[in-house]
């Protein structure tokens, strides 16, 4: 597997990329046997359609994995759906989106559409809860519940190994959430988790929302995770000190996110 940081900026786009928006990358077995790279995005805020094209045609994104339905986590749907339905050369399959809560309802919102517009022709809308398994090309996505203000969730991807393909290694992404036994659960033994860090301790003490540096350090320890890499931080935190936080309660590799960075996982 391979990650590629396409937007980390907390709640909004910031100064140097946009909101929520990562790239996960895989070979595997398409379902006639040919090989070939699968590519599923994990959230997608504000910009982070421009930002795809970077990395990818859109046209040829396998599915798209919402933590959940706020907008700096799902804004540039409208973007995609436009992609789509307009695309000049050749009529485009529908895309699997997996997200907690109504995907459709959210996205007309988001575009100002009339109730009876479903993109039934550009997207494959599915509800998924904690517990829920799905699969997508050779990644195994298996769903926990998370702790934010509105139905979350954190999700831990199975996928073949960067280095070695026959080898099963695990991906975990917190999405947005507080320290929690489910997120701890999904975490549990990866080898690489991507956590959230917009809180920052002694600053922001509301509970229930967002994780602190040094919460993300305790979740990594807990999670006894082989590495981690702490993003989703707001333009107005203070990095070095949510990486001193983390590094405080988890020794083992600690990164920030930042856009362009690529992790062979």
């Amino acid at each position: 597997m391979k990650l590629t940081v396409i937007g980390c900026s907390g709640s909004m786009s910031g100064r140097n990329g946009p909101a929520s928006g990562y790239l996960l990358q895989a070979e595997g077995e398409d379902p006639a046997g040919f090989r070939r790279t699968f590519s599923l995005a994990l959230d997608f805020g504000p910009g982070v359609m421009g930002g795809l094209l970077n990395y990818l045609d859109p046209k040829d994104l396998d599915a798209i994995v919402l933590s959940h339905l706020h907008a700096d986590h799902c804004a540039d749907l409208v973007g995609m759906q436009v992609y789509r339905r307009w695309y000049p050369y050749g009529k485009l399959s529908r895309i699997p989106v997996f997200s907690p809560g109504d995907g459709a309802d959210r996205t007309r919102k988001l575009a100002d559409d009339p109730a009876e517009e479903t993109y039934a022709g550009e997207f494959c809308f599915t509800a998924v809860k904690p517990g829920d398994v799905r699969r997508v090309g050779p990644f195994r996505l298996e769903f926990f519940a998370a702790f934010h203000t509105v139905p979350a969730l954190c999700v831990r991807i199975e996928g073949p190994s960067a280095a070695d393909s026959a080898r099963t290694c695990v991906f975990a992404y917190t999405g947005d959430t507080d320290y929690c036994d489910s997120v701890v659960n999904a975490a549990l033994d990866a080898d690489f988790l991507l956590s959230e860090a917009a809180f920052e301790d002694g600053r922001d003490t509301v509970r229930g929302v967002h994780l602190t540096g040094l919460r993300a350090g305790s979740l990594a320890a807990a999670g006894r995770v082989k590495q981690v890499c702490l993003t989703h931080l707001q333009p107005w935190t203070d990095r070095e000190r949510t990486l001193r936080d983390a590094r405080k309660n988890f020794s083992g590799p600690v990164s920030l996110a930042s856009p362009a960075d690529v992790y062979p996982i």
